[in-house]
């Protein structure tokens, strides 16, 4: 699992994103005002995770000086405004097909989601195939759980936030890409019975005992 950046390798990074030729462990040092050994020991974790690399290595009277630039990993850790943009796509979207059709292509978007992970799942036992699809939800970013009710025994996963809220608060067919997903990795019906969008605290979703 990857580690958490520290607010000074964050600045390494944003300095490396300011100087898009790279720079050297001397002038990370000298603008951050920390040792090179400093220097060193963050860029052992932001190397071995992919965020930095070496572009190139230049002899000296003195030692070798290496020159680091920010990888596209290493942009990534920046953050990104991809709501209006995708409002606006699915707003076209909608006025160009209709509300059937444009819920019709939500589902069809959740399963081809749930093909691609397909063999994470195969052989495994429902028990197995949940707490897989828990982990996968996790990594998208939702913040996930699963509830049993005392009553009936019904498994419900159970999500606190919604990684795309504010779409869904304006189209509310996005929820049947979530339903469809679930649906054809766990081989059973979801029920939708709580959903953010429409005002409930968190969104919950029901394992029927039927595909």
């Amino acid at each position: 699992m990857p580690q958490k950046i520290s607010d000074r390798q964050h600045q390494i990074l944003e300095l490396l994103l300011q100087n898009g030729s790279g720079l050297c462990i001397d002038e990370l040092a000298k603008a951050l005002d920390i040792s090179r050994t400093a220097i060193q020991q963050h860029f052992v974790l932001l190397e071995s995770e992919g965020y930095i690399k070496k572009s190139a290595c230049f002899k000296t009277a003195g030692r070798p000086l290496n020159i680091y630039v920010i990888t596209d990993k290493g942009i990534g850790c920046f953050p990104k405004q991809y709501a209006w943009f995708s409002e606006l796509m699915l707003d076209d979207l909608r006025e160009e097909i209709g509300t059937e059709r444009f819920t019709a292509y939500m589902q069809r978007m959740g399963i081809k989601l749930a093909n691609s992970l397909r063999t994470r799942f195969t052989g495994k036992a429902l028990n197995g195939r949940v707490n897989e699809l828990l982990t996968i939800m996790s990594d998208l970013g939702f913040h996930v759980q699963l509830e049993i009710d005392p009553e009936t025994g019904v498994n419900s996963i159970e999500a606190r936030n919604c990684i795309y809220h504010e779409l869904a608060q304006k189209h509310s067919e996005i929820c049947a890409f979530d339903v469809a997903f679930m649906s054809s990795l766990l081989e059973k019906e979801i029920a939708h019975t709580s959903c953010m969008a429409k005002g409930a605290c968190h969104c919950q979703f029901k394992i029927g005992d039927k595909k």
